[in-house]
């Protein structure tokens, strides 16, 4: 259910801004080196999604291999000096060559080894992101993207300017905006019939690159008791 619009005067006041970005070599988005494609009325499109810096992920495996590098590096240069071995070192060597390859714990292993190895590069090769709605490009070397909940905010606020809508509920996806609305007055067909036109024009307005999809349903309020 929505609520009334000077309650979220102050909420929209701290959405976060559309994202901006520079193509070229200071960028750190999505990959340069290709023409933006030319849209209808003059301006560019920018169809592709904003690319994750992944920086938690990178950071997580910078720590832990440096982390092992620096334990095998230690422990070699240990015996380099004459120290023994580490325990450690010793039982893994010993279990790598006593356990058969079809031992349940090395199977474990090289599960969870190939686990690891598809989510890394499953991080590498997606963009991740899926928040933010890609906008049409009107300068070649800038890009800009919309927050997912600020475009729901914006078509919320229009779909309550038709009258007759009670309340509203908008749902903003990477490809459609589902909008759920409530009337307590006007026949329902007129009021979708409107509501429809409205959001198709607030969507146009949003300027994104890729239209999202509209799905509108009107209801009347349930009985209260």
């Amino acid at each position: 259910m929505s609520e009334p619009h000077g309650s979220h005067d102050s909420e929209r006041t701290t959405r976060p801004m559309p994202v901006l970005e520079k193509d070229g070599p200071a960028g750190s988005g999505a990959p340069t080196g290709h023409d933006p494609l030319t849209a209808p009325d003059g301006g560019h499109r920018g169809g592709h999604r904003f690319w994750s810096a992944r920086r938690v992920p990178a950071a997580v495996v910078t720590v832990l291999l440096l982390a092992l590098a620096g334990l095998f590096l230690y422990d070699i240069a240990a015996v380099r000096v004459g120290r023994p071995v580490m325990r450690w070192r010793r039982e893994l060597a010993r279990q790598l060559a006593e356990r058969p390859l079809d031992d349940i714990w090395v199977l474990i292993g090289a599960g969870v080894a190939t686990a690891l190895g598809l989510w890394l590069v499953l991080l590498a090769v997606t963009p991740g992101l899926r928040g933010l709605l890609p906008m049409r490009r009107t300068h070649p070397d800038v890009r800009a993207a919309l927050d997912r909940p600020a475009a729901a905010t914006v078509l919320r606020d229009r779909a309550m300017e038709v009258s007759g809508v009670q309340s509203a509920r908008v749902t903003v996806g990477r490809r459609r905006a589902d909008v759920r609305a409530v009337s307590h007055f006007r026949d329902l067909d007129d009021v979708r019939a409107e509501l429809d036109a409205v959001l198709a024009e607030a969507i146009a307005g949003l300027g994104l690159a890729r239209p999202l999809r509209l799905s509108a349903r009107v209801r009347r309020p349930g009985r209260k008791g």
